[in-house]
Parts: structure tokens; sequence; C-alpha cells
């Protein structure tokens, strides 16, 4: 069983590390931007949902122009 579950592990980590190699360096930073704004949202707001959703938006606008 423990077997199973590395090899689950490394399976999704190696899909999850190739699932972005197509995207331009723009790209990149407006989901990197999104991220980072969403956790900053989230606790700048007390974990509101409004927050985090602002957060995310404002942080991929800034990403999206950072990555120009």
């Amino acid at each position: 069983m423990k077997a199973l579950n590395k090899l689950t592990i490394i399976s999704l980590l190696a899909l999850s590390m190739t699932a972005c190699g197509h995207l331009s360096t723009r790209d990149k930073s407006t989901i990197g931007g999104a991220g980072i704004g969403a956790v900053a949202g989230s606790l700048l707001s007390g974990g509101s949902a409004l927050g985090t959703v602002g957060g995310a938006a404002v942080g991929g606008v800034i990403g999206n122009q950072v990555g120009k």
C-alpha cells in the first residue's frame, strides 16, 4: 500500500510539473500574481471570500502587467 501511495504522489508531481511548460512568461506571471493576491486578500480580509477573490483579481492584473 505504501508503494502505491509513493507511486501516485510521484506521478502527480511529474504531471503537475509538465502542465505549465507551454505557458508564456506573461501567463506564468499572471497565475503567480493571482495566487499571491488571493492569499494576501484572504489574510487582509480575515478569510472573506470576497476579499480572496478580489485579491486574486488584482494580483492577476498586476502579474499580467509585470510579466510583459
